[in-house]
């Protein structure tokens, strides 16, 4: 018999930057890592620019107004 709750969320949580990776962790407990390759905007940004971030529709998005940058939660995870 399984246990696995089948609670998925596209809602994130937390966000935090290492030097090469974007880690989000989601309100059902997932957590993605993502490379900043991927998005060139937040790749070279500066520490700052990155760190001013916030998220929109609880958590389905994050929004960088230094960058005008938007990006989907449900885009990073499918």
């Amino acid at each position: 018999m399984s246990t696995l709750t089948k609670f998925k969320s596209n809602q994130a949580s937390s966000l935090s930057f290492s030097e090469s990776k974007m880690k989000i962790s989601m309100e059902d407990g997932r957590e993605i890592s993502i490379p900043l390759e991927w998005f060139p905007t937040l790749k070279n940004a500066s520490d700052a620019e990155l760190n001013n971030w916030r998220f929109i529709g609880d958590g389905e998005g994050i929004h960088w107004e230094d960058l005008d940058e938007d990006l989907l939660i449900s885009e990073l995870i499918s």
